[in-house]
């Protein structure tokens, strides 16, 4: 499974196709892929991951309870580990991907 993560948080307004249009026209890349596009609200306390299924869009969304992204860039595939698991990443522990 590929996973691409948008750099800079977004509109958590945008539903289905609203980020599908992201992913197309500020991503360049073809939505309907099977990649999970991974989004975080501006304040960093919210995820979306968005991915073709093979019959239609998924959209799932995690509100992180205790804690907020930091500041430092994480790779997609943290991004995705980190929205089945927000306790396993910190700064005081790094990330194991």
């Amino acid at each position: 499974m590929q996973a691409c993560s948008a750099g800079q948080g977004v509109d958590f307004r945008r539903g289905h196709d609203g980020l599908a249009t992201l992913v197309k026209n500020e991503l360049h890349t073809n939505p309907f892929t099977g990649t999970v596009f991974v989004f975080r609200s501006k304040r960093a306390d919210r995820l979306k991951l968005l991915y073709w299924d093979g019959t239609g869009l998924v959209m799932a969304y995690k509100r992180l309870e205790d804690q907020a992204l930091t500041g430092r860039a994480l790779h997609a595939r943290e991004v995705v580990h980190l929205a089945r698991d927000p306790g396993w990443c910190d700064e005081a522990q790094p990330c194991p991907v």
